[in-house]
């Protein structure tokens, strides 16, 4: 009998990475999808040839924010529940639910009641480069947090881990947010692999998987 594996995937790293390495100005839900259940697929199959049976493709996310807010430098309203973001999230968790062994596991935004500066327009403003009246509407942001996202992936990691419903898991993130849950998963014997997508990782991180491996096309520009 093979060996099953887990893939646990951080939504929001995983859409920014794949529209980087690809390119992509505007995401297609249909084939955002298919990418990344392909990538997934290739975890199956690893170093010598050793093959495992999927047990399931966790994908984390937030539901998309769908109130009213009026932007601070014209006074427009903005209906997020009907821009482009708001569609795609929405198409696109539809096609995950059709492909087979994905569950979904979705947080909140939880707003935070205030616009930010883009970083790079605050960055202009302290160099005296522009002044607040040069802004536009498109130099801010409304502000969101996710909520609920990082503890649904470690008590999955740990639910998963001490029913002995694996024998490996791959995390596929670029953050430390995991390592407690990594530590218990590798104390009880689990293989803790982790897909950055080719993202450089913190040299401390090593020590607390089993391995690092991206199967995503690798970046042309990626050194290594």
């Amino acid at each position: 009998m093979k060996k099953k594996t887990a893939i646990l995937v951080d939504g929001g790293f995983f859409l920014k990475r794949y529209r980087s390495i690809h390119k992509i100005k505007k995401l297609d839900p249909v084939r955002t999808a298919s990418d990344l259940w392909e990538m997934c697929l290739k975890h199956l199959t690893q170093a010598k040839g050793e093959t495992f049976d999927l047990y399931r493709i966790f994908y984390y996310d937030c539901l998309p924010y769908e109130k009213k807010q009026h932007n601070p430098i014209t006074g427009k309203s903005i209906d997020f529940s009907k821009t482009d973001q708001n569609k795609f999230q929405c198409e696109f968790f539809s096609e995950l639910k059709k492909k087979r062994k994905v569950a979904l596991r979705l947080g909140i935004l939880e707003d935070r009641n205030r616009w930010i500066i883009k970083p790079s327009k605050t960055k202009d403003l302290l160099a005296k480069k522009i002044q607040i009246d040069d802004l536009t509407e498109d130099d801010v942001l409304f502000d969101f947090s996710q909520k609920m996202v990082d503890i649904k992936i470690g008590l999955d990691i740990a639910s998963i881990t001490l029913k002995k419903q694996v024998e490996q898991i791959i995390l596929v993130s670029g953050d430390s947010d995991f390592v407690p849950a990594a530590k218990l998963a590798r104390r009880e014997g689990i293989d803790f692999l982790l897909d950055p997508m080719w993202n450089p990782i913190k040299p401390h991180l090593f020590e607390h998987i089993d391995g690092l491996v991206s199967k995503i096309k690798k970046p042309l520009n990626h050194a290594g």
